[in-house]
């Protein structure tokens, strides 16, 4: 016997031996009971064929009503995260479909219940243009998920808002669980079951339906799906088998334009009605001996064991090992074919691999880089601010008496102030978004964080001479929450409030309890926004037009800054406005908590005694490589009545400190010679500064630059420019005799 080489040569094969004596037995049947069993045979396929179509129908019925029900929803193009947590909801409910998601009108797949890699754009989709185009539910033929990786079908309806389609919502349906609507059809072995779809692609088969989906059927079943006839017809199959097929459409033209097929072999049909029970049992022997002969030398040699073969080399590249191979001859046939192909795969799926972990070793690198050119920027920037705030400073101590020179020198502090702001929202988005801010939360009244906000915020609204009304209760008003982050909260709306505001205007900081909620609303009567900016307006960058009257600057990070740590706080931030011109508002949700005890309660007055005492005349040692930093904050000192001594190297610092013994340093990190660090270790060492106070002015604002500092000794640490309010305390609270 000649060898087989083709794959579909031996399965021919092997159908043969199993079908001859079934076709022989089946030409011994008399011809009287055929045609009668033929008419029966027509009339109970097309009912079958009618019941499977009508449960197909019945599933992508209810995909309709549930993508119908998604489309009313008001605020689904608003928020893409929103938007992707309810469509996941919905697909933990509906255990039929794989995905559901939202297709924006560009074809971007902005919001889906499973997360992809990348952005999926599915602009050149069929299903997608056509529901576009009629505005009504659109079954899609055959897709393979390029996110899910599954077979799927699409099933779409567009969102139509004021008589507009504004965007597409599908639901992929698992291809495996459409299969399941036709397992209570009964089929006879030899049968065939088959859903497809308009280009005749199969999305449903009966047997082994996984092995099918996505392939099209024979082109005379093609040729049939395109008549449709009312009856059955008798065709024959690739197989060699004639089967007698029905046709029926799942649903009405508005559903889908799918198609179910069953086809029941000749032989079986006529065969029920003319054979006896010892031609049957005689046929069944020969076909179940014929049977296990083919299976056991047939498919375990020529098939079975190839395959097993090729399975367990894809399940090794599978689980990673991508250096495997199947080792298996290159035939000319179509095994050799498929292990050449799953070779090559695997040899290529390597070299990705390379390439993908090479990348991500650069977008790290790159992302390290991005940090470290943040930091240094703060630094660089800081660096200028710190002569110009001491200058200022030094101006308005130096000429009180003069009210241009001190009305100019609040002028430069206050913008000193506004810059260093920018740059410290700059560094705060950055931690934020790369997820590093950590919050020290605790028991908190809202009250005393809204006071302090205040405090910070009031030179503005005093500058724009606005009236600020505060409506606070006197019960107090407990969250657990971090005091920093939740005071830059607050500030930041504040300060929003403020910028967009006209002169005199009026701003209104409400604070109330609703149940398990805190609310903070912040209202202003100024320019208001327009719906498309109240949807967008705690995006990064975000800002509303300027206008000449508007001179306060910023970066648009405020607003996404506080949001972001509202968040982290288990709160929301939403805003309102009733248009242009009318007022914005913004308001703050966050759960209760209880309040801490406050013996003095919000607004009682300090203690006696904490008012810092005047400072005393100190000793002091300034070191920074920045001459203009190092001369305005020693002008601010002498400006004190301190004694000051400066110092541009660290050398010159270790030389000043051993002659003058001074009682506080003022130490710049970034030092030419010696870091400033190390010199603090330094300090230490010499008897004359061991006990003296050592303060960091640097650029570096990092929270692990101020950790390395303080290991090395140093006792305070400020960052440029210097907050001249916090110096005055530190000198208050240094007294002479006590500094050794």
């Amino acid at each position: 016997m000649p060898r087989l080489k083709s794959l579909r040569a031996r399965l021919i094969l092997l159908v043969a031996l199993a079908i001859t004596p079934m076709a022989a037995m089946t030409v011994l049947t008399g011809v009287r009971e055929r045609e009668h069993a033929i008419d029966v045979a027509r009339e109970n396929l097309q009912r079958v064929a009618n019941l499977a179509a009508a449960n197909e129908a019945q599933s992508l019925e209810g995909a309709r009503q549930i993508l119908r029900d998604l489309s009313s929803i008001p605020d689904l193009l608003d928020n893409q995260e929103d938007c992707s947590v309810l469509l996941s909801d919905i697909l933990s409910k509906n255990t039929d479909y794989v995905n559901f998601g939202l297709i924006q009108m560009n074809g971007d797949v902005t919001c889906s219940a499973v997360t992809s890699v990348g952005l999926v754009n599915l602009g050149d989709r069929p299903h997608f243009r056509r529901a576009i185009a009629e505005r009504r539910f659109i079954a899609s033929n055959y897709v393979f998920g390029r996110v899910i990786g599954k077979h799927t079908v699409n099933l779409t309806y567009p969102v139509i808002k004021n008589g507009t389609v504004r965007a597409v919502l599908f639901a992929a349906l698992d291809l495996v669980e459409l299969d399941k609507f036709v397992l209570d059809v009964q089929l006879s072995p030899g049968s065939m079951l088959w859903t497809v779809d308009a280009n005749g692609t199969i999305i449903s088969r009966r047997p082994d339906p996984v092995g099918w989906f996505g392939k099209p059927i024979a082109p005379h079943l093609r040729q049939a799906v395109t008549a449709r006839p009312n009856v059955p017809v008798l065709l024959t199959d690739a197989d060699g088998v004639e089967r007698l097929y029905a046709f029926a459409r799942v649903g009405k033209r508005d559903i889908s334009d799918y198609t179910v097929i069953i086809g029941i072999p000749y032989d079986e049909i006529v065969a029920a009605a003319t054979r006896d029970q010892l031609i049957a049992i005689v046929g069944l022997a020969a076909t179940i001996t014929l049977a296990l002969l083919a299976a056991w030398f047939g498919g375990d040699i020529l098939i079975v064991r190839r395959v097993q073969t090729l399975a367990r080399t894809a399940n090794r590249i599978a689980t990673g090992s991508l250096d495997t191979r199947t080792g298996l001859r290159y035939e000319d046939e179509e095994i050799g074919a498929l292990a050449r192909s799953l070779d090559e795969m695997a040899q290529a799926l390597q070299k990705k691999e390379l390439e993908r972990d090479t990348a991500a070793a650069s977008l790290q690198a790159a992302d390290r880089r991005k940090d470290e050119f943040l930091a240094m920027l703060a630094h660089e920037l800081r660096n200028p601010l710190a002569p110009i705030s001491s200058g200022a400073q030094v101006l308005k101590m130096a000429h009180a008496d003069n009210p241009a020179i001190a009305r100019t020198a609040e002028i430069i502090a206050r913008q000193v102030e506004h810059m260093t702001r920018l740059i410290d929202d700059l560094l705060d988005v950055s931690r934020v978004t790369r997820g590093l801010v950590k919050l020290n939360r605790q028991p908190l009244d809202l009250r005393t964080v809204v006071e302090d906000a205040v405090e910070q915020a009031y030179p503005l609204f005093k500058s724009k001479r606005q009236q600020l009304e505060l409506d606070i209760p006197h019960a107090a008003m407990g969250i657990n929450a971090d005091h920093k982050r939740m005071v830059q909260v607050v500030a930041n709306l504040l300060n929003n409030a403020a910028k967009y505001t006209q002169e005199y205007g009026h701003i209104r900081v409400q604070l109330e309890r609703d149940g398990e909620q805190v609310r903070l609303v912040v209202a202003d009567d100024g320019i208001g926004m327009t719906p498309e900016l109240v949807a967008r307006v705690f995006e990064l960058f975000t800002q509303a037009e300027r206008t000449s009257d508007r001179s306060q600057g910023g970066l648009g990070l405020g607003l996404a800054l506080a949001r972001t740590l509202v968040t982290l706080h288990g709160g929301t931030l939403r805003a309102e406005s009733a248009g242009l011109d009318q007022g914005s508002a913004f308001t703050v949700e966050l759960p209760y908590e209880e309040p801490p005890a406050q013996p003095g309660g919000v607004g009682s007055t300090p203690a006696p005694g904490a008012k810092a005492a005047r400072p005393g005349r100190l000793r002091c040692l300034v070191v920074d490589d920045n001459v203009d930093a190092a001369q305005t904050l020693a002008l601010f000192l002498e400006a004190a009545g301190h004694v000051v001594h400066v110092a541009f190297r660290a050398a010159e610092a270790l030389e000043l400190g051993r002659r003058h013994a001074p009682q506080l340093c003022f130490l710049d990190i970034g030092l030419p010679d010696t870091d400033g660090n190390e010199l603090a270790r330094q300090l230490r060492v010499l008897p004359q500064t061991a006990h003296a106070q050592l303060v960091a002015v640097t650029g570096y604002g990092r929270k692990e630059d101020q950790e390395k500092s303080i290991a090395a000794g140093f006792d305070q640490y400020f960052v440029k420019p210097m907050d001249t309010a916090k110096l005055v305390q530190l000198l208050a609270a240094l007294k002479p005799d006590e500094v050794h």
